[in-house]
């Protein structure tokens, strides 16, 4: 399937990038490229083959969860550069508007 850099140039509108006509020239070509491949996998025959999402076998690797010990509020805090009321200050980042 070819692209044309008319429609590389359409695309790059809707996302709103400028793209330079070297780079739609390439974009085209490479575009055109990754479609006749996709193209060319669709003749495969798949009837066969289940689908799935990852190619290699995935087992649960999480631990079971159990309670242990952690911390004290105080330990936590010890190395804290600011603090108030037994909680970690940090600065305000939202900006008033």
């Amino acid at each position: 399937m070819e692209i044309r850099k008319e429609q590389v140039e359409h695309v790059a509108k809707l996302a709103r990038l400028e793209v330079s006509e070297d780079e739609k020239t390439t974009f085209a070509r490479q575009l055109s490229g990754i479609l006749t491949h996709i193209d060319q996998l669709k003749e495969l025959d798949t009837a066969g083959v289940e689908p799935t999402a990852t190619v290699l076998p995935t087992d649960n690797v999480f631990r079971d969860d159990e309670v242990r010990p952690s911390l004290s509020q105080e330990q936590a805090l010890a190395n804290a550069p600011d603090q108030a009321d037994g909680f970690f200050r940090v600065p305000k980042i939202l900006e008033d508007r």
